[in-house]
């Protein structure tokens, strides 16, 4: 049995003063024995939510199981304790067997044009296979399938749109058919309109929104997930690719110029924004506080930000909150986070299950 002291903020406005933790579940009425207890003080908060982040995948591909459990522990001890897993080659079901480990939604692989994307990374496929790789990847996955709506066209020089209008709107059906919500990566401005009208539910990254789409994407409630700490790689990826790809360089370090700008149009048109920090490919694991004090950064009231990877992050995945009868999953600080999200980058005590695991 578990004691949290001191204050428990069950939402953004709501704030008790303890809970108990019993067989892995929150409870509000004090339990018998309440006295003996483990204890701990301080502002509690739920699990924080990556909803962006690829737990068995590295640079280079899939990784083996011991390198993907390091991964899941580094974004634990970063307070990290529900993961959107968008898109992995690996196999992590294992992961759903350990207590310690934090939760994961999956994604399936990612699903991807032939020659369009990262090596080892995604089902690469011509438009045709589309509807049915997303019904592969929406019955492998925990209810979200993740496309590849843009990358480098090396005849164009620049970034492309991957998908016609007529196969990803097929493929979006289909995955609805199946109660899969289906997300994409986008770069860029090209492919925006198509995969919004085509009923997609969230864009990754999302740094081509503009004026004409941003209203789109506010009608049509479709979410964002602007990955700002990968987003701040642009500049080195711009330099890297100079030499052969210029047009792209030059577009690439545009879109990192006007990305705080982006992300606050966004969130003033009432567009839902989330955490994710794409952790797994090229960025080490564990940096969700970083990603919310760039999101503060970028404009948005840090008591959004905090909901973004808190409360609002875990109702949009359909899952619980500090709530009674919910799985004890929480993160205590020493102060309150709402007055500073700075504070998310020191966590005191991890629970996980209702068991203190750090």
């Amino acid at each position: 049995m578990l004691w949290v002291r001191g204050r428990v903020l069950v939402g953004p406005d709501e704030v008790r003063d303890e809970l108990w933790a019993v067989d892995g579940r929150i409870t509000y009425e004090r339990p018998p024995g309440a006295d003996h207890a483990v204890t701990v003080t301080g502002w509690a908060l739920p699990g924080l939510v990556d909803a962006h982040c690829h737990v068995g995948l590295d640079r280079h591909g899939p990784v083996d199981a011991a390198t993907a459990e390091k991964q899941a522990l580094s974004d634990r001890e970063a307070g990290t304790l529900l993961i959107r897993d968008a898109g992995s080659p690996s196999d992590t079901r294992w992961v759903d067997d350990r207590e310690d480990l934090p939760k994961i939604i999956r994604a399936g692989r990612h699903i991807a044009r032939t020659r369009r994307y990262i090596r080892n990374y995604a089902h690469e496929i011509e438009p045709g296979d589309l509807v049915a790789y997303v019904a592969r990847e929406a019955r492998h996955g925990d209810g979200w399938v993740k496309l590849v709506g843009d990358w480098i066209d090396r005849d164009a020089g620049d970034l492309t749109a991957c998908w016609p209008r007529g196969e990803v709107e097929a493929a979006i059906a289909e995955a609805h058919r199946l109660g899969a919500r289906v997300t994409a990566h986008c770069f860029a401005e090209e492919s925006l309109t198509d995969l919004v009208e085509a009923g997609i539910d969230c864009i990754e990254h999302a740094t081509g929104l503009t004026e004409e789409t941003i209203p789109l994407f506010a009608e049509r409630g479709v979410a964002i997930v602007p990955t700002l700490v990968n987003i701040a790689t642009f500049p080195d990826l711009a330099a890297g690719g100079e030499a052969k790809f210029p047009r792209w360089s030059a577009h690439m370090r545009k879109l990192y110029e006007r990305r705080y700008d982006t992300v606050r149009a966004a969130y003033d048109a009432g567009i839902p924004v989330y955490v994710g920090t794409d952790a797994g490919g090229s960025l080490a694991h564990g940096l969700v506080a970083g990603e919310v004090a760039e999101l503060v950064k970028a404009g948005i009231p840090p008591l959004e930000a905090l909901s973004a990877t808190a409360w609002g992050a875990r109702r949009w995945l359909g899952r619980p909150v500090l709530e009674e009868g919910a799985p004890a999953d929480l993160v205590v600080y020493d102060e309150d986070p709402r007055a500073d999200v700075r504070v998310l980058a020191a966590p005191r005590h991890i629970v996980l299950n209702g068991r203190v695991i750090g």
